[in-house]
């Protein structure tokens, strides 16, 4: 891609172009400065129209950015980052977020297979839940958002251990009274992450369950050092391809979360869970979980999370039991009190 911003390059007088993130053939990620908030770092994702569209093309992609990026900047979580301004400039679109501080989650993957060694699996289900609150928020908003470019370059772990999610270069919008995605941003996906119908194959509709794909594929990375086969060679290749398998490459995965991870891979949407809590389910229950630190399993882990509100529950039905039996205690001390000292009722 030509035309490559260069530093100290001043966006919408307000960005400063500091340096270049990364770049496609569909545009580039800046990191840059606020000007008008000192101190501020963000990242501008810059994404270039097709030279060889059509007139009409280029106004209705253009009015779908707004339309869309609008939608983006409303989004709030602590597994995102906050998109903050979009603008037209020069003839392209520029969508302006926080910029993430840490290591992408493939830096991490690649220090794992030069020392030859795997990331824990307790570890890797760490960043699967923040991930899956990332996803299920992202669902759950009205039109749904579906990600379609969920992989390891994509996921950040920030230094105090947070997950973000961080390129929406592929977001679209699930429209409830339309079979059909809109496209809010160019790009596209990389195969070993895309299912089946993302690149051809299928039925072409993109859904939840898309993004539940490119999740599964992740976490097979993450576990084995290797991205699982891509769909289209599995679907091509099925009888040599059918059996996929973590425990064959990391045998410490358990089973069950290779049995979870090997459900969301399903070639074709029916065959994988039918939302993010389905496959949270599958995936944590029962599973170790790292926190500060510590490894949490299962129920304990649930009991160990909620402490701080079953500490209260177990005083208030402490305090209820007291109040319950002592006026009962208090009347037998009396009874018996007046047994060892009688009164006569005659005596004044």
């Amino acid at each position: 891609m030509s035309d490559i911003l260069s530093p100290d390059t001043i966006l919408w007088s307000r960005y400063r172009i500091l340096d270049l993130v990364g770049q496609g053939g569909m545009g580039a990620i800046y990191k840059a400065e606020d000007l008008r908030l000192e101190g501020r770092l963000c990242a501008i994702k810059e994404v270039v129209p097709d030279a060889d569209a059509s007139k009409e093309y280029r106004e209705q992609s253009q009015t779908a950015f707004h339309r869309e990026a609008s939608i983006l900047a409303r989004l709030d979580h602590a597994n995102l980052p906050k998109v903050s301004d979009f603008f037209l400039y020069n003839g392209r679109n520029y969508l302006v977020m926080d910029f993430v501080p840490g290591q992408d989650l493939r830096e991490i993957i690649e220090n794992a297979r030069h020392k030859e060694i795997f990331t824990p699996e307790e570890q890797v289900l760490t960043w699967a839940e923040q991930l899956m609150d990332a996803l299920t928020y992202l669902h759950h908003q009205d039109p749904s958002v579906l990600h379609r470019d969920i992989k390891p370059s994509n996921i950040k772990l920030t230094p105090n251990g947070t997950i973000k999610l961080v390129d929406f270069g592929l977001v679209k919008l699930l429209l409830p009274d339309d079979n059909r995605t809109i496209t809010v941003l160019q790009g596209r996906a990389t195969i070993q992450y895309a299912p089946l119908e993302q690149i051809g194959g299928d039925s072409g509709h993109t859904g939840v369950r898309s993004d539940i794909y490119s999740m599964g594929a992740t976490l097979f990375h993450l576990l084995t050092n290797q991205p699982p086969p891509d769909a289209k060679t599995r679907y091509i290749r099925v009888k040599e391809l059918a059996q996929l398998s973590i425990r064959d490459i990391n045998p410490d995965v358990s089973p069950q979360t290779e049995q979870a991870i090997l459900h969301a891979l399903g070639l074709h949407p029916e065959d994988r869970p039918e939302t993010v809590e389905q496959f949270r389910q599958e995936l944590l229950a029962n599973a170790p979980i790292v926190v500060n630190g510590q490894t949490r399993n299962g129920w304990r882990f649930a009991f160990w999370r909620n402490r701080v509100l079953l500490a209260l529950i177990t005083a208030l039905l402490t305090l209820a039991i007291i109040l319950t039996f002592t006026p009962g205690i208090s009347s037998q001390n009396e009874t018996q009190l007046n047994q060892a000292n009688p009164i006569s009722e005659a005596n004044p």
